[in-house]
This record gives structure tokens, sequence and C-alpha cells, in this order.
């Protein structure tokens, strides 16, 4: 019997602290044994008969990964779609959703990276409202004013809901938002309700072999990212300390583990367990800072994949909070082992370690481009809640110029 927990993790949060709808509408985390044979349970459990595919291209054309998810659903599987590029277009998205509507879907299996999962939330909102081209997108999603308040459109939550099987680390299948690209503004958008969150999650190390190394170890930074601005955030409290700490201890082990040994299918399987306590605080609300603002926009304005963005920001953001924080990213230290070296060089190293980048420059971004990422930046909600205060354009320059 695989274990499910994700009711017990939400239980232990006090009501005074964290009102229980903001942890969104999922109902189950399981893990514990083979994608496939979950994904029947679940299905059986949530009495869909129409269940139509939204699963990444390679994974789909190069593996039989995604054949073992269509044998278990037999005549229930109702079609399939493995064009989601990446920072999930709107364009891709419409047209995603507009196949699973042919296929009168009644349930979305998303199976890949960051980009699928973020995807198929979108596609859950098109199916519930009709929406048929890019344009039909526009009035759901969020927008933040000049103060950095976001304001989230009001709508009618998604009756066709998604269970989502991960093969990245980026941890967008336990959040209530997506992030989903405006091509024609080259600018990444936030949608968010509390029933675009899948209805449940299967983690299962085993599929994530299939995943290109260089993917799978960027987006575990990227969980780190998770764990270390939850610590750091002007939110923190002591319930997702313990977890965003745990969070990052996992990842630095499991992370070191794959990197010496891909085979090593408990280091992934603790991988996945990190970054999902890496979204404890998130889920619940939890404010991030500008390692995660200025990854959004470098996502979607620069076309910098998802894990990298985090690569490159982190360790600088560290660096240029330290006024105000330095005593308190001593924790992270510790957490990591090395408590006598500074956060933001041990999680460099690491990053070296894993031979991913870590400056600007080598994932393509010019510094002719830093004046248009600033301002970009000052339209994310999160630049406004990093823990040392960014109120303008030429502060986000600060960073990116230590990232340079």
């Amino acid at each position: 019997k695989m274990k499910t927990a994700y009711e017990i993790l939400s239980g232990l949060v006090g009501s005074e602290m964290c009102i229980r709808d903001r942890f969104g509408l999922m109902e189950r985390v399981l893990f514990g044994q083979p994608a496939a044979n979950a994904v029947i349970e679940e299905i059986e459990r949530i009495g869909a008969s129409r269940v139509f595919l939204l699963v990444g291209g390679t994974l789909n054309r190069e593996t039989d990964e995604v054949d073992k998810i269509k044998g278990a659903l037999g005549d229930k599987f109702c079609g399939l779609h493995d064009s989601m590029p990446a920072h999930s277009p709107r364009d891709a998205v419409v047209q995603c959703a507009n196949s699973a509507r042919s296929a009168a879907a009644d349930l979305l299996i998303t199976f890949g990276g960051g980009s699928v999962t973020d995807g198929g939330k979108a596609v859950t909102i098109c199916l519930q409202h009709n929406i048929q081209d890019v344009d039909g997108l526009e009035p759901f999603r969020t927008v933040v004013d000049s103060s950095g308040k976001r304001n989230f459109p009001d709508y009618e939550a998604p009756t066709v809901r998604q269970i989502a099987i991960p093969t990245t680390l980026s941890g967008g299948e336990f959040n209530a938002r997506a992030g989903i690209t405006n091509s024609r503004l080259k600018l990444k958008q936030s949608f968010a309700h509390p029933g675009i969150m899948p209805v449940s999650v299967i983690l299962d190390g085993a599929v994530t072999r299939h995943t290109p190394e260089w993917l799978f170890l960027s987006t575990g930074i990227r969980a780190v990212d998770h764990a270390v601005e939850t610590f750091l955030s002007i939110d923190a409290n002591d319930y997702w300390d313990g977890a965003a700490l745990h969070a990052l201890r996992l990842l630095y082990e499991g992370l070191t583990r794959v990197k010496h040994d891909p085979e090593d299918i408990d280091g992934r399987q603790k991988c996945l367990m990190g970054a999902w306590l890496s979204m404890t605080g998130i889920v619940a609300g939890c404010r991030l800072g500008a390692s995660h603002a200025i990854g959004h926009i470098l996502g979607g304005s620069a076309n910098v994949p998802h894990g990298y963005t985090s690569c490159v920001m982190l360790p600088h953001v560290l660096e240029w909070n330290k006024s105000v924080n330095a005593e308190r990213q001593k924790a992270l230290a510790l957490a990591m082992g090395k408590p006598n070296t500074p956060a933001s060089d041990l999680i460099g190293k690491l990053i070296e370690d894993l031979e991913l980048p870590t400056k600007l420059e080598q994932v393509g971004v010019k510094k002719d481009q830093f004046s248009t990422l600033s301002e970009n930046c000052m339209l994310d909600d999160w630049t406004f809640s990093n823990p040392r205060e960014i109120r303008s354009p030429e502060q986000v320059m600060e960073i990116l110029e230590l990232a340079s």
C-alpha cells in the first residue's frame, strides 16, 4: 500500500497561523510504488472515465514511461498532447486545451517537468471557461500594481482536475499558481487560484532517470531556492522554517548523490521529497524574494531555463541580502553541514560541483538586457517582498551586476 501524506502535513498547521484553504484543493500525495500503479488507484478513487495526458515530448518519444501510463489507463485513455515548450506559452496551453475539450476529457494527467505541470493548470482554466484562443486567458491572470500588491481575479474553479507526475524538482505541482508566458510580450505571467492545484501528486524517483542530468539537477537548485527563500522570507515562522531546513538537507544530500550516481533511485526520491518539503511555505502563502522574482523575468523575458534561473541568481541574491539577514543565513549553512562557511559560498560551490552555470553570461544573458529585465522585475510581487527592500529597477540592477 502506498503512503499518503498531504493531509497529515496540512493538519500540522494551527488555525491561528494559516487559513486551511490556503493549501488549495489537493487531496493526496502518493509515493512508494511505480507511477503507473499509483495512477490506477487514483483514477478509481476519483471515478474518472476519460483521461487526457499532457506529457513531455522527449519522455513520450524516447522512453516507454508514457506507454506504461497509457497501458494502465486502458479504455479510459482519451488523448495525448506532447508539445508544451519551456515556460508554458499561452498558445501551447490553448492548443492542448482544445484537444482535451474535443476528447471530452474529465481528468488531466500531466507527466513531465515544470512547464508541463504549469501548462496543465492553465489547461484546466481553459476547459472550465471555454477559452479557445490566447486572448481568452487575459482576464484570468493576476496583476501587480505599482505598490507591489498582487490582485487576483475571482473565477469559477476548474471541474476537470489534474494529477501531476513530476519528472523534475521545480515543485510547481504543489502550488496553486502557474507561470504562463505571453509570447507577444515575452513576459511570464502568473495565474493563481486554489482550484488549479492538482488533485493529486505522484512522486516516483524511478521515472526521473530519463530526465536530462542538467535539467534534473538545475531544477533541484530551484527547489533549494524555494527552501532558502522560504527560510529567509519576511513571512518566516517556526513551521515553515522546519520544513525549509529539512528540505535543504535532503536536497543537498540527494543532488550530490545523483550527480555521483545517476542510478541512485533512493537519492532521486530524497530529491523529490526535498522538493515537496521546499514548497510547504509557498503553498500556504509565503512570499519569497528577489531570486524568484528575477528568475520569473529571466524565464519569460530572456528564455533562461527554469532551473538555471536559480543557479545564476540565488548565491548572488544571498550576498546582496547579507546586510539584513547574515545571522539568519548561518542556519542554512548549518543545515548543509558546514556552519563556518557562508551559505552563499556553499550553494555557489554546490552549483559548481553539479557542473551548472553560476553567471548570467553562461545562460546567454547580456548586460544590454539588464535595463529591460530590471524594469520587468517591478511587475513581479516577490520583488517587493525581498528581505532587503527593493523599490526601484536600479536596485535590481545591482543584483544583476553581481551575477554578471
